[in-house]
């Protein structure tokens, strides 16, 4: 499960991912990208998908 880091200084939060979670996003990468013969096409498919990654609670 992923947690969710708070910056001391009130930047942007960090993301720390459970060996699981990298699996999970990359074999969902892997699915979706073969789909497009550039990289620019798998970027702006990309830039509209969300991945979710479930919280530590």
């Amino acid at each position: 499960m992923a947690r969710i880091i708070e910056s001391q200084t009130g930047a942007r939060r960090m993301i720390k991912m459970s060996v699981d979670d990298v699996i999970s996003v990359v074999l969902d990468y892997q699915r979706i990208v073969p789909r497009f013969s550039t990289t620019e096409e798998a970027r702006n498919y990309l830039s509209d998908t969300v991945i979710y990654i479930p919280e530590d609670s």
